[in-house]
């Protein structure tokens, strides 16, 4: 029997995390906020771990930064539903055992190329009139695209590699979730607002992957109901029209946003038969699940790609309290 993971020194684990926990250069103290200042990092690597394996096996945890919140208790309670285990969120030892059923390393050793950093950047303003200025919408910095490259948080790919600056032929130790086997064309799409998830579900409603959401707010509700996916467009242009948002600036005209991944919807958009309404990425992966939306189903950046890899026109989306 496989010794569980909570009885063993998470950063000793060959070929998964560092040897030793990685630090500052000598003499110098860990930016405040940090992951080193907010807990232990044998803490990091165990949360770490667990969250790459959850991305793995499509229980995707939103941006992994090896910390415990409520995106990975959504991944854990999804994950242990579809394993036939106790429902309870947490990382028990029968949850470990079946994690660690993928023996692949978590994480794994990338020499960086220019398409890694995602050049050249941008300073994106929070005013959409100034934003309709731009001609692409595109990473603000090279931790940024890196970031959406690994599925991972900018803060947590500098703990892992505090001596390295992001530059091609540089390498860097990341999360091992990029290239995993596609999902397969799915059935169905549920959007549940109480549990803040979208799952997709195959011809005989078994979870083929589930992914955090941000759906809906006070202002503007998650449409209950049945619905079905138009169309899938890729990077694209977004159309801002102030008269459908309840906290626009009365200032603001209509304006046309420019595509990238810091466009309002990210690099997908995912349109449903209800007007105005569509599953999508968002340029703040760290809120997603967080935070409300204006009626939309918004998703990090790599997880809306895989769902518009998943689905087609005429796929059936159930939005559920």
């Amino acid at each position: 029997m496989r010794p569980s993971l909570l009885f063993v020194p998470l950063f000793a684990l060959a070929g998964a995390l560092p040897a030793q926990t990685p630090s500052a250069p000598a003499g110098t103290q860990p930016p405040e906020g940090t992951l080193q200042q907010r807990q232990p990092a044998a803490e990091t690597g165990r949360l770490l771990r667990a969250q790459v394996l959850l991305a793995r096996a499509r229980f995707s945890p939103g941006e992994i930064d090896g910390a415990a919140g409520s995106n990975q208790a959504r991944a854990l309670r999804g994950f242990q539903a579809a394993r036939d285990l106790p429902v309870t969120g947490e990382l028990d030892e029968a949850t470990w055992a079946a994690l660690n059923e993928d023996t692949a390393p978590v994480l794994v050793e990338h020499r960086l190329t220019a398409e890694d950093l995602g050049a050249p950047y941008v300073d994106i303003p929070e005013d959409m009139m100034r934003k309709a200025e731009l001609d692409r919408l595109g990473y603000t910095s090279a931790w940024e695209a890196l970031g959406e490259r690994f599925h991972a948080s900018p803060d947590l790919l500098r703990f892992l590699n505090p001596r390295v600056e992001p530059r091609e032929g540089a390498t860097l130790r990341v999360p091992n979730v990029r290239d995993l086997p596609p999902l397969g064309t799915a059935a169905k799409v549920v959007v549940d607002e109480s549990d803040a998830t979208l799952t997709l579900l195959d011809g005989n409603d078994r979870t083929m992957a589930q992914f955090p959401v941000t759906s809906g707010s006070e202002h503007d509700p998650l449409p209950i109901g049945e619905w079905r996916i138009e169309a899938v467009v890729r990077d694209p242009t977004f159309h801002y029209n102030p008269d459908l948002f309840w906290d626009a600036d009365p200032a603001h005209g209509k304006a046309t946003i420019a595509a990238g991944p810091n466009n309002p919807v990210g690099p997908v958009w995912i349109d449903l038969s209800k007007p105005h309404y569509g599953l999508h990425g968002t340029p703040e992966p760290r809120n997603v699940g967080k935070t409300a939306s204006h009626g939309c189903v918004r998703l990090t950046n790599w997880d809306a790609l895989a769902v518009a890899d998943a689905v087609e026109a005429g796929t059936p989306v159930l939005m559920r309290k």
